[in-house]
């Protein structure tokens, strides 16, 4: 509801004046309601997590008419001394902030510990009689000790139950294991570079964007359904999203729309594949059989309602004839002997049905491509829309620094400020946080929660009192939410991670402290690259790993399984070792794929820079889950590896000489991917 705000008139150094008598105040409109007057300025270490949610209607709230001057509404004496009183909004009481010493209680200051702290700054003079023991009357030392967020230190009024999300004697004690370590500094060293022209993430944006990308795979799967008759092949519009992005030189971060060339030739082979049906594999002998004939009969309906070649149609007619004949004769054949004559059906027809249905595929992946370019214009347009309202204009991009100095990566920054973003709420319960911009819920974990806010303020610069992190924590959920899809299960190989026991192995023996592929929700250290660098880039991501181009450090690297994606990965990794001569070292994880090998697996191995390379076997090692930030069980946080994992190093001589593989740190890294605890077994791929 719109209504008159009052709001002050900050000075340069971006701090409100503590004291209500000087403070200026202007009136504006606004959908938010705000404190009338300096609580939310100066009270030391206020998150955003507390402004963020409204004020009460309590009858000393500073929102109450029955308390026009609530800051002054002490006595003399304590205003003398420099004490004010203010209202928390997270916390529904009041507490009292001196001006003078920058000193915050939550009690009533004591009018016999009072002293002049201009003539006796240390208290020596104050009547020793009357004084407390230490900690007996000091609400501030009453706080039983625990370990708590860094961010607190900074933090000097941040009140118990605010020090960890939910109960806070749960997570201060850390009755879970975390499963990152943020005091890993880095090793990783760049040049500098000039900050992003990017628009900084919006709830409104992000709604409408999250709208167009589901409307977009509805699109497509029902081009699939009319067209083929068949179902779009699973994740595979998540992995034409990837390889697009290899390509892709458009200004929107997740639907693509200046790609060369346009058309997917992987999109339309993973189509083709499940044309004339999607074959999977048969557990038992009649299984086999059926499938045997559903195959025949689609591949005779697809020849004769499709234009094809006389040839073709004659070649494909036959086969399935003489399939039909050996299914009326073998009742019990065996279960090999009905795969093997899938087999040589789909040998024979393939060809055929490939030419028959390629224009119909193809101008299915078209479609898609162009609809999703129109999307990403229309999303562009709704920013600069929402961004207007805010007077922020586009403008132009920053130069690339003239001589650019060389220091440790840092996270990723944005050339356009951010607005004033609007109020999303936070419900926690149960160990889930749930954050609701108007009818749009989004939810998360308890712990991966605490470890946004830890990553937030390692590396936000431009919100140091937490006011925008609730709302860039929803924009980052829905974000990814777009991108995985919205049924269960989808998009969650994408995410995979390798286990905290396997990092923490690989930052002790490879000097690894940077990983090359990653997302807020699954890195391990403070510093990675990951797909999104306006959303991820406040929780301390530097950006694609394709356009990060670092001159020395250790690194890993476990990309999500896209042929493109790893092809142009060996690429970025080779060219990066020839260009340096500091120690650089990657040690890349991919699937041990050889029926037949992927490119990238071919390139790997015979890379130059290639020291080492072993293979750990299928079920003798784990990831943990695409969507561990999601509320999940703890049995289902990792999974036992159904394929084998390629382990491969690339290093340059100086990373060579530097992190040296040898065969006892090899041997403690297979050791450390060995799965320590029972955990839920991944079902066979089909």
């Amino acid at each position: 509801m719109s209504g008159p705000l009052t709001v002050q008139i900050r000075s340069s150094s971006g701090m409100a004046s503590s004291d209500a008598e000087s403070t200026n105040t202007v009136t504006t409109t606004s959908s938010e309601s705000r404190v009338p007057f300096a609580s939310q300025s100066t009270s030391p270490g206020t998150s955003g997590v507390e402004r963020q949610n409204s004020a009460g209607s309590h009858p000393g709230s500073p929102m109450s008419p029955l308390t026009p001057d609530p800051v002054h509404d002490l006595p003399p004496e304590l205003l003398q001394a420099g004490w004010r009183k203010f209202w928390s909004r997270r916390e529904g009481r009041p507490y009292y902030f001196n001006k003078v010493t920058n000193e915050s209680l939550w009690e009533t200051p004591t009018l016999s510990l009072l002293h002049d702290p201009m003539t006796d700054p240390l208290g020596i003079n104050t009547d020793e009689s009357v004084a407390p023991a230490p900690g007996s009357q000091d609400k501030r030392l009453s706080r039983p000790s625990t370990e708590v967020n860094p961010l607190t230190s900074i933090m000097k009024r941040r009140a118990s139950n605010e020090l960890c999300v939910g109960s806070p004697l749960k997570k201060a004690q850390l009755n879970y294991k975390p499963f990152w370590n943020f005091d890993i500094p880095t090793n990783a060293v760049i040049k500098e570079r000039a900050p992003l022209h990017l628009p900084p993430p919006h709830p409104d944006v992000e709604t409408f964007r999250g709208a167009m990308v589901l409307k977009l795979r509805q699109i497509y799967e029902e081009l699939c359904h009319q067209r083929e008759n068949i179902e779009a092949p699973i994740d595979s519009f998540n992995r034409w999203l990837l390889e697009r992005k290899v390509v892709d030189k458009g200004k929107d971060p997740l639907l693509p729309s200046d790609c060369s060339p346009e058309l997917s030739q992987s999109l339309v082979h993973e189509i083709m594949n499940d044309i004339p049906v999607k074959l999977v594999k048969p557990k038992f002998s009649a299984d086999a059989r059926k499938q045997l004939f559903r195959y025949a009969e689609a591949a005779k309906k697809m020849i004769e309602s499709r234009k094809a070649s006389p040839e073709g149609r004659k070649v494909v007619k036959w086969n399935v004839e003489d399939t039909f004949k050996w299914l009326r004769k073998r009742h019990n054949a065996s279960y090999d002997d009905y795969l093997e004559r899938l087999t040589h059906l789909k040998r024979q027809c393939e060809p055929h049905l490939y030419d028959a249905a390629e224009d119909s595929v193809k101008g299915i992946v078209n479609k898609v491509y162009k609809l999703s370019a129109e999307n990403a214009q229309k999303i562009q347009e709704k920013t600069w829309e929402v961004y207007k309202e805010h007077n922020i204009a586009e403008g132009n991009p920053l130069p690339e620094p003239t001589h650019p100095r060389v220091t440790y990566c840092y996270a990723v920054q944005l050339s356009i400020p951010s607005p004033r973003l609007p109020v999303v709420e936070r419900v926690l319960e149960n160990e889930v946080a749930q954050l609701r911009y108007k009818t749009d819920t989004l939810k998360m974990n308890q712990e991966h929660f605490w470890k946004m806010e830890q990553l937030y303020g390692l590396n936000c610069r431009d919100d140091p009192r937490f006011d925008s992190f609730l709302a860039r924590v929803w924009c980052l959920l829905k974000r990814y939410q777009s991108y995985f899809g919205v049924n269960q299960n989808e998009g969650k190989g994408n995410q995979g991670a390798l286990t905290p026991a396997l990092m923490e192995c690989l930052h002790r023996v490879f000097g690894v402290t940077f990983e090359c592929f990653a997302s807020p929700f699954n890195c391990y250290f403070r510093q990675y690259c990951s797909a999104f660098p306006d959303t991820d880039g406040f929780f301390g991501s530097r950006g694609p790993f394709l356009d990060f181009y670092p001159t020395s450090g250790s690194f890993e690297a476990n990309p999500p399984f896209s042929d493109e994606l790893m092809e142009a990965m060996v690429d970025h990794m080779e060219s990066l070792l020839t260009e340096t001569n500091e120690a650089l070292s990657f040690i890349v994880f991919i699937p041990d794929w050889r029926d037949p090998p992927t490119e990238a697996l071919i390139r790997l191995e015979s890379s130059k820079f290639m020291r080492k390379s072993f293979v750990c076997p299928p079920f003798e090692h784990e990831y943990r889950h695409g969507f561990q930030h999601l509320p999940l069980a703890k049995s289902e946080m990792s999974s036992k590896a159904v394929f084998g994992t390629l382990v491969v190093f690339l290093q340059n001589d100086p990373g060579f000489k530097r992190w040296t593989p040898t065969a006892e740190k090899i041997k403690e890294l297979v050791m450390a991917s060995k799965p320590k605890d029972p955990i839920s077994t991944a079902s066979s791929p089909s």
